[in-house]
């Protein structure tokens, strides 16, 4: 048939080329007067000239017509011409439409069903028709694309040797699953986070608690979530997925409701929300809400977790400082548990992240002072290529060699160390791939973890035995202190003045020297506990000082800062040789020292095609929330990201791309109001 309609076009094209020439050449010839055309040709044979023409062209282009349908109607061929009608009539039944196309694209045939449907594409190009069955051509797609045409859903597949697409009309399937996925379970929990603070003596009358749990209620009647209380500060929320992506659409705006209502007060009033789907299995679902209310509690609270099975976990909130909510008998809780766990093991391995700064060796010597109370065989894991230079400077100078085989072994040894029995504690981290040893994770099951920075996504697949994290607290040398301080063991904890020293350092270091919004009064009741181990705070000062070339680097990163919004700085280390991640936290420490600077961002090379962020804040703006768009952590006013094969301007586009789509969003309600 294409053939056929080609010689037509070719001959109609030549027959209209033979005319415009040999009409022009008269014309040319009659105005030039050549041959002596005015007194051969006369007006009137112009004019029967032309009229013959016109009666020539109407009877070439109706003998075309005819052709063009012949030609057509010798290639329409019915479904029930190829197949039979019966079969055809099964085809009709079944859904089932068809489409041959060359090997361009042009369709030569299509069945009946497509043109019951208004489908009329025979002589187009069927990947112009519908630009996604182009995917079968470009994309590996399989065989098999979902489409939409005319508001009905069709299953395509294209048999590409024979130059078949088979259509499917699968609308029914269509609204069913979709049906089924928005109507599927989901499981919640709401937790008000600090009700005891709120509630005061037992109180349940009184206003501001009454007026968190009418919001709750009245969230819960405009998205169709059935409520229950299982205690005075939580409720036992079941939904289903429709209404649980309009809460997600509206990112939970009940997080603001209540956060509204301790404007005006001392306390402020926040919900963590925890929510899980995609799992038929109600009992999987539960643990699934459980641990996402958990993560939610580990981060701060002032959030919603939502958890889909076999997913990341997505985020919402989290915009205010973690509100201290450990008591004294929480925290002996947690000490005796710790000291029955080292107690059963065979032996203990203590490790903090990579990059081991002074927070991380302080929290684990505090934990080793724990074991060796009770007698128990303990080491830290320290590699001194993978630790911060002061760190690592103070382990020299303060250990002797002797000292420093009793107390750390590396990573090698680690390996053989970590047993099935072994016990293993990770302090100042939650994230596994930054851990100073992530391999010996995977050597025991007995996993506990001690962190003061907000849990994101990553955490230990397998569970731990006991996990600590305190988002509250300052650093991990006061959450360790603390342990030791309020355990029912206390009076047998001697920790030596070195590493109270360190402790104090670590805190020194995490809070720079008092100055964090993370202090509390517990911060400074763990440096008074330290003092009484003798700690000295002029040595723990001098750890941190810095040496007159970095001082003077610090000083240079310093003249690179750029403002990209007001309140909000970067700056940035390009050099060929890597500094140290502590020089790039103090640059944008430094940064914050200067009036009217929210949050300070210091990027620069660390190692071999590493670059790292280091992010600091005054609190009015979430610098975790930030750092996790671009695979850190951290807490609301420290936070930090390492990247892989990245240059120093990569990574400060990613740092600008960022800030441009999430920093309204990591404002906190008390930079928003303007307090």
């Amino acid at each position: 048939m294409n053939k056929k309609l080609t010689r037509l076009r070719i001959e109609s094209l030549f027959v209209t080329l033979l005319e415009v020439i040999l009409v022009g050449a008269f014309l040319i010839l009659y105005l030039l007067n050549i041959f002596k055309l005015y007194e051969i040709v006369r007006t009137e044979y112009i004019v029967y000239a032309a009229f013959a023409l016109i009666v020539l062209n109407g009877a070439y282009v109706w003998r075309i017509l005819i052709a063009v349908n012949k030609i057509r109607k010798n290639s329409d061929i019915r479904t029930s011409d190829m197949v039979g009608t019966d079969i055809n009539e099964a085809y009709l039944y079944g859904k089932l439409g068809f489409v041959v196309c060359d090997e361009t694209g042009i369709v030569l045939w299509e069945s009946d069903l497509l043109h019951q449907r208004q489908i009329n594409i025979v002589n187009e190009n069927i990947y112009e028709w519908n630009p996604k069955l182009r995917d079968f051509i470009d994309k590996d797609v399989g065989n098999e694309l979902i489409i939409t045409q005319n508001d009905v859903t069709y299953s395509v597949k294209f048999l590409r040797n024979s130059g078949l697409f088979i259509f499917k009309d699968v609308s029914d399937y269509a609204r069913l699953d979709k049906y089924s996925k928005e109507q599927a379970t989901c499981i919640g929990v709401i937790l008000i986070d600090n009700y005891e603070d709120i509630a005061g003596n037992g109180d349940e009358s009184n206003d501001e608690v009454a007026n968190v749990k009418m919001a709750i209620q009245n969230y819960a009647k405009e998205y169709n979530l059935v409520l229950r209380s299982y205690k005075n500060d939580s409720y036992f929320v079941v939904c289903n997925y429709k209404d649980l992506v309009r809460m997600e659409n509206d990112k939970f705006s009940i997080l603001s409701v209540v956060r509204k209502f301790g404007v005006h007060e001392s306390i402020q009033p926040t919900l963590s929300i925890g929510f899980a789907h995609d799992n038929p299995d109600v009992l999987k679902l539960n643990d699934l809400a459980n641990s996402a209310i958990d993560t939610a509690r580990a981060r701060g609270g002032d959030q919603a977790v939502i958890s889909k099975y076999g997913s990341e976990l997505l985020f919402f909130g989290g915009k205010t400082e973690a509100v201290e909510k450990k008591n004294k008998v929480f925290v002996r809780v947690k000490a005796d548990g710790l000291l029955g766990l080292i107690d059963k093991a065979s032996n203990v391995v203590l490790m903090g992240h990579n990059d081991m700064d002074m927070d991380a060796l302080g929290a684990c010597l505090g934990v080793k002072a724990m074991c060796d109370s009770i007698g128990k065989e303990s080491y830290i894991v320290y590699e001194p290529k993978q630790t911060e230079r002061k760190t690592r400077a103070a382990i020299q100078s303060l250990y002797s060699k002797d000292a420093q085989k009793e107390i750390f072994i590396g990573n090698k040894q680690a390996e053989n160390e970590v047993k099935d029995t072994t016990l293993l504690i990770v302090c100042d981290t939650s994230r596994p791939s930054m851990t100073m040893c992530p391999k010996i994770l995977e050597n025991t099951d007995k996993i506990v973890v001690i962190d003061h920075h907000r849990r994101s996504e990553e955490f230990f697949e397998t569970i731990p035995v006991l996990d600590y994290t305190d988002a509250s607290a300052s650093s991990a040398s006061e959450l360790i202190t603390e342990l030791i301080w309020y355990s029912s063991n206390s009076s047998k904890i001697k920790v030596d003045s070195t590493a109270a020293t360190i402790m104090l350092s670590g805190i020194f270091l995490d809070t720079t020297y008092y100055k964090s919004k993370t202090v509390s009064h517990r911060t400074f009741e763990a440096s008074m506990f330290l003092k009484e181990f003798g700690a000295d705070n002029i040595a723990a000062s001098d750890l941190l000082k810095d040496e007159f070339e970095e001082y003077t680097l610090i000083n240079k990163i310093l003249a690179t800062m750029k403002t990209p919004y007001y309140g909000i700085v970067y700056c940035m280390y390009d050099g060929e040789d890597p500094i140290d991640s502590s020089t790039l936290a103090k640059v944008a420490n430094q940064c914050l020292q200067l009036k009217g600077i929210n949050a300070a961002f210091a990027i620069g090379i660390i190692g071999n095609d590493e670059v790292k962020i280091s992010a600091r804040s005054d609190s009015s703006i979430n610098v975790q929330t930030l750092a996790e768009k671009f695979g850190g952590g951290g807490h609301l006013t420290q936070a930090a990201a390492n990247f892989k094969n990245k240059s120093v301007l990569q990574v400060e586009k990613i740092l600008l791309d960022t800030l441009a789509e999430s920093l309204s969003e990591a404002r906190s309600v008390k930079d928003k109001k303007g307090e």
